[in-house]
């Protein structure tokens, strides 16, 4: 009976992969059914029943075997991200970095002062405070991708999601020194880690971005074999991110930000992904509901809480003001803050690395940062979704009832 499998039996990633799609699908249809739902919100639920927290379907262990699925899915997101991001835009236009400084300042220091009332302090506060800074992309890019959305708030919105992640990334860098102080690590370390963190992602995505420029200019020609060398291009960025112990988040994000704005013809910058990338986006949020974290929300309730009300207003006001200064109209300035609260990739990432690196504070900013994730993943493509139908923005199929709530924000 040699021939018959072991039991229990041992699931692989490949099961998973399939397992996730197949389910996701299934809840993105379900939510269809809602026109004001979006489908994120039916992955994430199915994602929720199905994993540990319910029917126990998906475990723990399978749900961490499937991680190299989950962080190439959020690696073409992120590179996607990057593409929204022109360098040469930037100089020229400086308002775009005025508001995304400006409200990246005021989410940092709300979120690390109201932190205070809850007895949280000190480093652990910046670490989350600096996370608060990051937005979620694929949120963003899945919602307007699916009501169509194009206009000023929505290219808007992906420049500072964007910004925020850059700027949320470098602010956690520049925690790391203080973070390593408190441990026996050498001088070199304390001073070396951070900068090699930083300054080797950066490189690496640069590498890649111009590696990717190159040969798409050498094989323009055959259009075909255009969409292997993205993902073959982001697929080697994360691979190599993870052999040099670089960031996998922050390096696809940078090899976007380089093909956008070193592109001067169109080549792969503005290139379709086309429904199959339907399929990382419901794998991504699938795998999100299936590992919210329950105990942790309800034991970090009160800090999550004041973690999510202030961040989600810090966000609203500083991109409000901020971009009604720059002569921003009243209506997209009321909106674009909306579409920067979602928040999961790259906090999730900060996370992991906090808790890996430096388990005492680790345990703090994982406890509140993931509970606050778990909240602001549920809330956020809802109110994504009504910030679009309320921005102006064209939309390629407006629900019936999207006048009203337009019309009295505007006023």
């Amino acid at each position: 009976m040699d021939f018959l499998p072991g039991w229990p039996l041992s699931v692989n990633t490949l099961f998973f992969f399939g397992f996730l799609l197949f389910c996701g699908s299934l809840g993105g249809f379900v939510a269809h059914h809602w026109r004001w739902l979006p489908s994120i919100t039916g992955f994430m639920l199915v994602g929720f029943i199905a994993g540990p927290n319910v029917l126990h379907l998906v475990s723990h262990e399978g749900l961490a075997n499937s991680r190299i699925v989950i962080d190439v899915a959020l690696g073409l997101i992120l590179y996607r991200l990057g593409l929204s991001l022109d360098i040469k835009l930037l100089v020229r236009d400086k308002s775009l970095l005025t508001i995304s400084a400006a409200e990246s300042a005021l989410t940092f220091f709300a979120v690390y002062f109201l932190l205070g009332l809850v007895g949280i302090g000190g480093l652990s506060a910046a670490v989350i405070a600096a996370v608060a800074i990051s937005s979620s992309p694929a949120v963003l890019i899945h919602v307007a991708h699916e009501l169509g959305a194009a206009g000023p708030v929505t290219e808007r919105a992906k420049s500072l999601v964007a910004l925020n992640n850059v700027i949320a990334f470098v602010v956690f860098a520049a925690l790391l020194p203080a973070l390593y102080s408190r441990t026996d690590a050498s001088l070199g370390t304390v001073v070396g880690a951070p900068l090699y963190r930083l300054l080797g992602s950066a490189a690496l995505g640069a590498a890649a971005g111009y590696l990717l420029h190159h040969a798409a200019r050498k094989t323009k020609a055959a259009a075909q074999y255009q969409l292997a060398l993205v993902v073959g291009a982001v697929s080697i960025t994360l691979g190599a991110a993870l052999m040099l112990n670089l960031s996998a988040l922050f390096a696809p994000l940078v090899l976007g930000v380089v093909v956008r704005s070193i592109e001067r013809k169109d080549l792969v910058a503005n290139m379709e992904f086309g429904p199959a990338f339907e399929l990382f986006f419901i794998v991504l949020f699938v795998y999100a509901g299936a590992n919210l974290h329950v105990a942790e929300m309800v034991q970090y309730a009160p800090a999550a809480a004041i973690f999510v009300l202030g961040r989600s207003l810090a966000k609203w006001l500083g991109v409000g003001a901020t971009a009604l200064a720059v002569g921003v109209p009243s209506r997209q300035a009321a909106t674009t803050g909306l579409l920067l609260i979602p928040m999961a990739g790259l906090a999730i990432g900060l996370v992991n690395t906090t808790v890996t690196l430096f388990p005492s504070e680790g345990a703090i900013v994982g406890s509140v940062v993931l509970a606050a994730v778990a909240v602001l993943e549920t809330i956020g493509p809802p109110i994504a979704s009504r910030a679009l139908r309320w921005s102006g923005d064209s939309l390629a199929a407006p629900a019936p009832s999207d006048t009203a709530p337009a019309a009295s924000l505007h006023g």
